[in-house]
């Protein structure tokens, strides 16, 4: 009978991975605008300039989107 071992690993110390870092020194992309982005947001803007985006809600479109489409 052939044996199998199995390795187990302690709750929160396996299977662990770098986060992805876009570059240590970038700045916002809009004009007059000096914000430092994370290495961890890969936006070329800051909260601020980046562009509005909209979520799907299935179907149904909020009442900003559809005035923006108007």
């Amino acid at each position: 009978m052939a044996t199998t071992a199995l390795m187990a690993t302690r709750p929160g110390q396996g299977g662990r991975r770098r986060p992805k870092t876009y570059g240590g020194n970038r700045r916002c992309h809009s004009d007059m605008c000096d914000t430092r982005l994370s290495r961890y947001n890969n936006s070329e803007f800051c909260f601020r300039h980046a562009p509005v985006k909209y979520p799907r809600l299935r179907g149904v479109f909020t009442e900003e989107y559809e005035a923006s489409r108007a």
